[in-house]
Parts: C-alpha cells; sequence; structure tokens
C-alpha cells in the first residue's frame, strides 16, 4: 500500500527524510505532502490528492496538528483509505479551527521557540536537532492554521486508526478519549494504540521504531 506521509506544523516534506528510506526497506511506497497553498482547502486538496493518486488504498499517516489532515482525508475518501495513523496528536471536530494554537503575525504563525514545548515533548531533541528544525520550520498561512474543519461523512468511523503515543503512554490517551476529550475518536470502531519511546517528534529522534511501526500497519 501506498503510505501518506503528512508532518506537522512548521514541518516540511523533509521532516520524514530518515522514516522513508526505512520504509523502503520494509517494502512500503511512501510519500510525503509537504504543506501546499495559503489555505486550509488547498491543503486538503494536496494529500485528497495523494490518496486518489495511489494505486489501491492508501494509509495516511498525520502528525500533531496535521492528525486532523488525516482525519479529513479519511471523511473525504473513506473508500480508498485503508488505515489512518495518527501520532501525537488528536482529530479536530467538524466547525472547529484547524491549528489556531499560537500567535498570527503579519499573516502566518511562526515557529514559538522552545518554550511552549519544554517537558516531555521536546526532551529527546538535543542542541543540534533543535537548530536544524528552527532552521527547516516553515511558518504556517493564517488561513491555513484559522481554517474551518469540515467532517461531513460518517463513514470515517469505519476507518481503522492507530494512534501512536509518543509524550503521552497508550494508558493516558485510552483515558482520554474513553473520557470524552476526543469526540471523533470516541466513534471509531476500531481504535488501536501502539507506544514509541519519543518526545513529540520521533521522525527525528526514533525514525526507525517509528518506520516499523509504519510498515507494521
Amino acid at each position: 500500500m501506498t503510505i501518506v506521509l503528512l508532518g506537522g506544523l512548521w514541518l516540511d516534506g523533509t521532516a520524514w527524510r530518515d522514516v522513508v528510506p526505512e520504509l523502503e526497506k520494509r517494502g512500503r511506497r511512501a510519500t510525503a505532502v509537504p504543506p501546499t497553498g495559503l489555505t486550509l482547502t488547498e491543503q486538503i486538496d494536496a494529500v485528497v490528492a495523494a490518496v486518489d493518486t495511489a494505486p489501491e488504498k492508501a494509509i495516511v499517516v498525520g502528525h500533531s496538528a496535521a492528525v486532523t489532515l488525516a482525519w479529513i482525508a479519511a471523511d473525504r475518501r473513506p473508500d480508498k483509505v485503508a488505515t489512518v495513523a495518527m501520532i501525537g496528536g488528536f482529530p479536530n471536530e467538524d466547525g472547529q479551527p484547524y491549528a489556531d494554537f499560537f500567535e498570527i503575525e503579519d499573516g502566518v504563525m511562526a515557529f514559538p521557540g522552545w518554550e511552549p514545548f519544554e517537558g516531555p515533548d521536546a526532551q529527546d531533541l538535543d542542541e543540534r536537532a533543535r537548530r536544524d528544525f528552527e532552521a527547516a520550520a516553515v511558518a504556517v498561512p493564517e488561513g491555513t492554521a484559522r481554517g474551518t474543519v469540515r467532517l461531513t461523512d460518517d463513514r470515517r468511523f469505519d476507518v481503522p486508526v492507530v494512534l501512536v503515543c509518543p509524550e503521552f503512554s497508550p494508558a493516558q490517551a485510552r483515558e482520554w478519549v474513553t473520557g470524552g476529550d476526543s469526540p471523533e475518536l470516541s466513534r471509531v470502531k476500531h481504535l488501536d494504540y501502539v507506544d514509541i519511546d519519543s518526545g513529540h517528534w520521533p521522525m527525528f529522534t526514533q525514525p526507525v521504531a517509528l518506520a516499523e511501526i509504519i510498515a507494521a500497519l
């Protein structure tokens, strides 16, 4: 199956550079969809196009905020998405903004620095990794960050979901979902939890382990 990789905020396609070769070693085709256009609609169109051009059903992998993008792909193409993998995030509901988390200035949401991520999120990123991240960070257009999520097809709940748990444990995630903190995931019919020993960005710190998890899907 084709694996469609979607990075979270401020990441471009190169974020998966260490994961893709590991997937290929395991006989998997993978394509990373970079940030596209200035609006959420343009980004969604790029993701759906990657799903549509896959020769068979696709596995869509979303990281952080992009788990919502992956979930929108399942909503738009429930018959073409075999599985959605969500790494370190939970999908937003219909009518919510996509990722209005930080200050917008001059039409973009720039990387805010490491202070909001100190602790489990970034504890496994050394100084060099942090500098590399900052140098490659792509500011998120306001039209993407504040774009409205639209979910219309309940068949998305038939698509299997695997929640990959980096800076939190599967037990914590399960508690949040069953407790109602993720209304979308609470309605998924086939939901599995997988642990990975990393911070919020396992594609940088645990690419082999992450590739093994994705390949197993």
